[in-house]
């Protein structure tokens, strides 16, 4: 366990449709920003930047749902930051709040011009817009780089774009690559691709209390039903809402020996006896140890979550503190879970 002095608040998640008066004229970061991946981040440090020059608030602004499921809802996206895990990133890099626009068919059908009239001009007052150089906005895609440019003369707002940041080979971070790595368990992998350790939050719920019979004990955290990651066993941490960090191993999976049920993350923490039930916590995962299996007895289950707890503790004692945002995340506090479709209010 890692003992920690009193977390720092995540970034405050704001409605578009009721922005407090003291986050307008903001320096704003736009974009769905999911994964928050290298290229995201080179986003909210100019936002920054360009908050601190004017003297203004830093404000990232994003979508909910994200647009790819609305216009194709047939075919569920695998979502790796939810609004409550951009809010603790978006702290770590010294951002004031996330405002979140409710995207729905309607919202989809705003032209650029109105766009920028009416979300960044009439509802959050911008001073700067920051984007990426392959962002579009307004129905169809209309609105480019090129064209918030020109908007922003006409309106009185700065506008940066910036450019692709690549990695060592040259290939543009991305959040496809993030959810394919995830997706095959390479959790350094997709660690590396975003800078940081991935991590998921939610609220600790009663199970079946069937881990606690064979002796491991589990934190139950139900992920969403888009989540994609490799069924399988991790070694992990467990931060709680007061920012203590705790060493863990972790299943993610169906429990084929049992029940072969639905999808379930199952956190069994090292050294731990107090109760986590209804508890908001962040898990965070270190390494993939194995894909999940069936075995033929419970005694030859416990055998191997016997050697999958020494695999973890092994990984865990010499993972380090991680990157510097890592670092940085790890003093930021769980924001409550926002349930997909809830209104920001």
């Amino acid at each position: 366990m890692t003992s920690a002095n009193a977390p720092l608040p995540a970034a405050r998640i704001l409605p578009l449709d009721a922005l407090p008066a003291e986050y307008r004229r903001s320096a704003i970061a736009i974009g769905n920003f999911d994964g928050m991946h290298r290229g995201h981040q080179a986003l909210l440090e100019a936002a920054r930047s360009e908050a601190n020059a004017h003297r203004a608030p830093a404000l990232l602004l994003t979508f909910e749902p994200h647009p790819r499921s609305v216009f194709r809802p047939e075919t569920p996206l695998f979502r790796l930051t939810p609004v409550e895990a951009k809010a603790r990133i978006a702290a770590a890099f010294g951002l004031d709040g996330i405002v979140v626009a409710d995207f729905d068919q309607e919202f989809s059908k705003t032209s650029a011009t109105d766009f920028v009239d009416e979300v960044l001009v009439r509802q959050l007052g911008i001073s700067a817009a920051i984007i990426g150089h392959d962002f579009h906005f307004g129905h169809d895609r209309q609105g480019s780089p090129a064209f918030l440019a020109h908007e922003g003369v006409r309106c009185g707002f700065t506008m940066s774009v910036l450019g692709a940041v690549i990695d060592d080979h040259g290939a543009a971070f991305s959040s496809s690559r993030v959810r394919q790595a995830l997706e095959r368990g390479a959790i350094e992998t997709a660690n590396a691709e975003l800078g940081y350790r991935w991590f998921v939050t939610g609220t600790v719920q009663h199970g079946d209390k069937r881990g606690r019979e064979l002796g491991y004990p589990t934190a139950n955290v139900r992920l969403p039903a888009d989540c994609g990651l490799a069924l399988g066993v991790y070694a992990v941490t467990l931060t709680r809402a007061d920012g203590t960090v705790h060493d863990a191993v972790a299943s993610y999976g169906r429990r084929p020996t049992f029940d072969n049920g639905a999808v379930l993350l199952e956190v069994h923490v090292f050294d731990f006896h107090e109760q986590l039930y209804d508890e908001t916590v962040v898990v965070t995962f270190h390494a993939f140890l194995r894909p999940e299996a069936r075995f033929d007895s419970i005694e030859a289950l416990i055998e191997q979550m016997d050697r999958d707890s020494l695999d973890a503790r092994r990984i865990l004692a010499t993972s380090g503190p991680g990157s510097a945002l890592d670092q940085r995340l790890a003093m930021i506090a769980p924001p409550p879970r926002v349930a997909p479709g809830e209104p920001i209010r």
